[in-house]
């Protein structure tokens, strides 16, 4: 009698078929997903998101943003979320989080989400349908599913600051970028968003429309402007999005206006300096002129 087992051959065929459906299961468990305690809730409420498969250690912003949807994304960028209610939240070392959002009326109308978004590194993004009640509700716009743009190439920032950035005046380049379409139809005055973030802060969006037509197959080299406000200085992200969807980043390393603490500094020795010497002519003028001043005086009387 052997001592080898016989495994069933039934057995063999099972683990099989089952290995590639473990091999999906793993990774679609890695991909960022966010559930709520609530698919419904009104203005004063809250809701928990709870949030599996993020990087971990991650740190995250949670916002209830407008005009929205888990397939289209959020169109309009954080301009469409109501940002002052907005959520910071760490995912922990398995990249899992839960935590309470308030529920507050986004600027735009509903169909709305639960946008939660990387804050720092890689770019990760996630989307849960939610209903604000009492909210408008209107149809998102509609969506030419024909053309799409893609980055070809690495995105640049063309300038450098002058003598007016150095006083404080608002830093500005040229977001330069060429794109492609990928689709089957035309994109005739296609409207960018251009996004600026500092820190952990969100990116505040601003529309701007490239006059022109890109056929299917073509590319096209844009040039977008970019500002800051006055005084802006420290390490900046630069985000393009177009569709909903972010097309690339550039980072942007504002230096500090020195000139202005230049200014400060000189008003800070100047002034106390000048003050003193006005002083000091006063003094002069009344202080007495010594013992024959007196005599006058003295006479006078």
């Amino acid at each position: 009698m052997s001592g080898k087992v016989r495994v069933p051959a039934v057995l063999v065929v099972l683990a099989l078929a089952l290995f590639p459906l473990v091999g999906t299961t793993a990774s679609a468990a890695d991909k960022p997903a966010v559930e709520l305690s609530r698919s419904q809730a009104g203005t004063g409420g809250s809701i928990t998101v709870n949030g599996t498969g993020w990087r971990a250690n991650a740190l995250l912003m949670m916002l209830i943003c407008g005009r929205s949807s888990t397939d289209r994304g959020v169109i309009g960028g954080t301009n469409s979320c109501a940002n002052a209610d907005g959520r910071a939240v760490t995912a922990d070392a398995k990249g899992r989080f839960s935590k309470k959002l308030p529920v507050s009326e986004p600027p735009v109308p509903c169909p709305c989400v639960v946008h939660v978004a990387t804050v720092t590194g890689e770019k990760a993004e996630a989307d849960a349908a939610f209903l604000v009640a009492g909210h408008d509700v209107e149809p998102l716009p509609k969506q030419d599913s024909g053309g799409r743009l893609s980055v070809l190439t690495d995105t640049r920032l063309d300038g450098s600051g002058g003598l007016l950035t150095w006083f404080g005046a608002p830093p500005s380049r040229t977001l330069v970028f060429t794109v492609g379409n990928v689709g089957t139809a035309p994109v005739k005055d296609p409207v960018f968003q251009v996004g600026t973030s500092h820190g952990v802060f969100a990116p505040q969006w601003e529309e701007q429309q490239w006059r022109g037509t890109i056929g299917p197959g073509k590319k096209a080299r844009i040039s977008l402007p970019v500002e800051l406000t006055a005084g802006a200085h420290g390490d900046y992200t630069v985000s393009l999005k177009f569709g909903g969807k972010v097309l690339a980043e550039q980072p942007w390393g504002v230096g500090r206006p020195w000139g202005v603490t230049l200014f400060w500094i000189l008003v800070c020795a100047v002034v106390p300096a000048a003050l003193f010497r006005i002083g000091m002519a006063v003094v002069d003028r009344i202080r007495p002129r010594g013992p024959a001043g007196r005599v006058r005086r003295f006479g006078a009387g």
